[in-house]
């Protein structure tokens, strides 16, 4: 009897458990499938961004156990130190693991210092205790509006952030929660981007949509500032200029969590694979899944479809079968403004310039945009789904389960968007 395939996934955020789901689902028993993660947990960063207005951080907190119990799913508490491709091993701080095939979805990490003063100066939105700390900030500003004193928040993404969407998320939130809360004339938002759109990798659409939700909102927006360096109260940019603060919310540039020196990495650490399967590049037993791989967009829509890929692969090659999931970059999100949402579908297409890698595929008529306070219904809907069907063991994209969220997602988009 031939034995059992052993397929590790290293990492538990969106690349990793979907890519881990679909195999159990596509083979069973069929393979000896085992997670390596430093905790069995599953952080559902996304909705992250209502912590800053109220939310626990453990209501984002998936507990992995049961799920990866129930799936008969081994799990491995430890940090990945090296992949050995020649002897199909990785090394963790418990000890070897082996495999067949090997999915690296370790993710990636903010490298604050690029920027000069950004570590030391600003709240870099990226973990739950980041949240928290803009969430005392916000009470910060609300008690000095009651006190008559204005405050200033500067919104700032810099070169080489690599998911720019939740930033543009935090400040229409803080808008709205202002408003409603009566302290919004006493504190002052402004917006400022390298990139040279808003939300420059999602097209034009959303350029338009959030250029509108600035005028109406008074929030002061400023394309194509490329931060130099950061100061007490100050931020200096590429054009020669200067802009004040109170309060600096910025995401660092990325880089790649865990840089693995046997396999084809770009210069900021990112494994390099094909498009389609996500195969890492000469290495026909490992893919990379998620922010570990060197899409130059990262978001958690993204890494789902690419853990479909990577899991439907792996499970043909086990079955001897064709592969039926490819790669396919198509972005999709809800963008939370507390008052309304808005939906974007932007389907992505390779350019081959090595500059700009990826465009928005305008002239494709799944291209997508809708505002609506509805949409905040569907943010919900997914943010009840995705945690349900990870805290069972299952991916995504799969079953009965997500026929029925599509068709729904297909209708609102059909009735809500153009």
């Amino acid at each position: 009897m031939t034995p059992k395939p052993r397929i590790a996934v290293l990492g538990g955020g969106f690349g990793g458990l979907e890519s881990l789901f679909y195999l159990k689902h596509k083979l069973g028993d069929r393979a000896d499938l085992t997670l390596v993660s430093e905790e069995p947990k599953f952080l559902f960063k996304p909705n992250t961004i209502y912590i800053p207005f109220g939310e626990p951080p453990e209501k984002f907190v998936i507990d992995l156990t049961r799920p990866l119990e129930k799936q008969s799913i081994h799990f491995i508490k430890a940090r990945v130190e090296h992949i050995d491709p020649d002897k199909r091993s990785v090394a963790t701080a418990n000890g070897p693991v082996d495999y067949d095939y090997l999915v690296v979805a370790t993710g990636a990490k903010m490298r604050s210092r690029e920027i000069p003063g950004l570590e030391q100066h600003a709240i870099t939105v990226w973990t739950p205790d980041d949240m928290l700390r803009l969430r005392e900030r916000i009470a910060w500003a609300k008690e000095r509006a009651a006190n008559n004193q204005r405050t200033r928040f500067l919104f700032l993404v810099p070169p080489n952030n690599k998911c720019s969407g939740p930033l543009y998320e935090l400040v229409l939130m803080l808008d709205s929660h202002l408003r409603k809360t009566g302290h919004r004339d006493q504190v002052d938002l402004a917006y400022a981007t390298k990139e040279e759109a808003f939300i420059e990798a999602f097209g034009p659409r959303l350029n338009t949509v959030v250029t509108d939700e600035f005028r109406e909102r008074n929030i002061e927006g400023h394309k194509g500032f490329v931060v130099t360096l950061v100061e007490p109260g100050t931020v200096q940019f590429q054009n020669g200029e200067r802009l004040s603060y109170d309060v600096l919310v910025s995401f660092p540039p990325y880089v790649a969590s865990t840089v693995f020196e046997r396999l084809p990495t770009d210069d900021r650490g990112f494994i390099q694979v094909e498009n389609d399967s996500r195969r890492v590049i000469g290495h026909d037993r490992i893919f990379a899944a998620g922010d570990a791989a060197n899409f130059p967009i990262k978001q958690a829509f993204l890494a789902l479809l690419q853990g479909d890929a990577v899991g439907d692969h792996i499970a043909a090659e086990v079955l001897g079968q064709k592969p039926t999931v490819e790669f396919e970059p198509m972005s999709m999100c809800v963008m939370e403004e507390l008052n309304k949402a808005t939906f974007a579908q932007v389907p992505l297409k390779y350019t081959g310039d090595a500059d700009k890698p990826i465009a928005v595929d305008t002239e494709d008529e799944a291209y997508k945009v809708g505002v609506s306070p509805l949409w905040r219904m569907g943010k919900t809907v997914l943010g009840l789904y995705l945690p349900w069907r990870f805290g069972h063991g299952k991916p995504f994209h799969a079953g009965f389960a997500w026929d029925a969220m599509d068709l729904g997602l297909k209708v609102m988009a059909k009735v809500l968007a153009r």
